[in-house]
């Protein structure tokens, strides 16, 4: 359990931050193709008998920079290229899945989570690849934010687009990879979007609203991982049901009129994210 809420509160804060940036660069579904991606990773490390974690990140992490090279020199639109990446991946592990002669328990803990399982080893390296990733979100903030709201202001500013872009799709596919434990590679797009789409529909400010994020993603983690433990259920589907009750609870109370019909993209709202 210590592991398990450790581990959960880290990986719930580095998908909250990173989660955001996808939303408001409408790539909310990016971290779902990036995790079939890694099932065919899973599934490559498997078959190859090398520990899974290290292909799937390495998979997940080549294919989201090739999947951003091939829609920049194609001009493939953003959701073609995501729905190549996810029926790519997808196909990759079931056919490596099928050579490795079915399932197994592992390859199922990692379809649908198990935190209270995780040895030293692999809480570990999700604590490492975590505070990585936050670390280095903290330290490009500024640039990727003026990405996040408009590329052509970034560019006007000397930010260097592209290699943000590539740097920004290989920590999203790495924060994949840290996720896979908590709620595993069938519900990862949930704990990525789902704390992110109920903090923007408060209407709050950029600042406010990372932290919004945070806060529900870290409350839900702690509670679904403490109630899945005393009542016997499945961690990844009690957090994630969680998340749903709070969203559905944001969309009534905003409905009611208690939040601003204020959105992060409204003009207004740039000047206040510096």
């Amino acid at each position: 359990m210590q592991r398990a809420l450790l581990t959960g509160i880290v990986v719930a804060i580095c998908c909250s931050i990173m989660g955001l940036f996808l939303v408001l660069k409408r790539y909310s579904l990016f971290g779902d193709a990036l995790s079939h991606t890694a099932f065919g990773g899973i599934a490559l490390g498997f078959f190859l008998n090398i520990y899974p974690i290290w292909t799937a990140t390495v998979v997940c992490v080549a294919t989201a920079l090739g999947i951003t090279k091939l829609r920049k020199s194609t001009k493939i639109s953003g959701d073609a290229a995501i729905a190549v990446l996810f029926s790519a991946g997808l196909a990759m592990g079931v056919l490596l899945v099928s050579a490795s002669h079915g399932f197994t328990i592992d390859l199922f803990s990692f379809l649908f989570g198990s935190i209270l399982l995780t040895s030293m080893q692999d809480t570990l390296l999700i604590l490492a690849i975590s505070c990585g990733v936050i670390v280095t979100l903290i330290a490009i903030r500024k640039p990727l934010i003026h990405f996040t709201f408009d590329e052509e202001q970034a560019k006007v500013h000397g930010i260097p687009i592209e290699k943000l872009n590539y740097l920004f799709v290989a920590l999203a596919a790495v924060t994949v990879i840290a996720t896979m434990r908590l709620v595993g590679i069938l519900l990862i797009s949930a704990l990525i979007v789902l704390p992110n789409i109920t903090s923007i529909m408060m209407g709050k400010g950029f600042k406010k609203t990372i932290i919004i994020s945070i806060s529900i993603s870290v409350i839900a983690t702690i509670a679904g991982i403490t109630t899945s433990y005393y009542f016997n259920l499945a961690p990844s589907g009690t957090i994630v049901m969680l998340m749903v009750a709070i969203f559905v609870g944001t969309l009534i109370a905003k409905h009611a009129g208690l939040f601003s019909t204020k959105t992060l993209t409204d003009e207004n709202n740039l000047l206040t994210v510096h």
